[in-house]
């Protein structure tokens, strides 16, 4: 049975399924770092664009792009590029694959988090002590990252 198949109408269980969580934080830590990198890459193409007076409002920008970069990835293909590098995808309650809605919301909650840092502190703390692994934005929308490679 391969993971795929596991994902009928639940998110995979921790007791059960331990293997589909092993090395998600590091895993996520490793995505993250992807993410920031493409995210400043496509921001520093966007500048001339703007023809240059994007630089007078770079973090807004930079926040722009890496929310339509988060959104868009997330909806096409579970994940950010960084998440398919790290071999993670965000799964909903369901264990199905977000939606553009549940991808928007989670986008959302993440960037809220990101601009909080008690939010973020939170949100890694999370990582390391839920048995699902789950962020905060992931506690509140019911979804969790999972290992694209955990095959039984």
């Amino acid at each position: 049975m391969t993971a795929t198949e596991i994902y009928l109408d639940r998110l995979p269980d921790p007791v059960t399924e331990p293997a589909f969580y092993d090395g998600v934080p590091l895993k996520r830590l490793i995505a993250w770092v992807v993410d920031v990198a493409i995210t400043a890459a496509v921001t520093v193409v966007a500048l001339p664009l703007t023809l240059f007076a994007g630089l007078f409002f770079l973090p807004l920008l930079y926040g722009l792009v890496g929310f339509l970069y988060r959104w868009a990835s997330i909806t096409r293909m579970s994940g950010t590029i960084g998440m398919r590098l790290a071999a993670i995808e965000l799964r909903g309650s369901d264990g199905g694959r977000l939606d553009p809605l549940a991808a928007l919301l989670h986008t959302s909650g993440y960037t809220a988090s990101v601009m909080l840092f008690p939010a973020q502190f939170v949100s890694v703390a999370l990582m390391m002590v839920t048995p699902r692994r789950q962020s905060l934005t992931d506690l509140v929308l019911g979804t969790a990252a999972v290992r694209q490679a955990a095959v039984y």
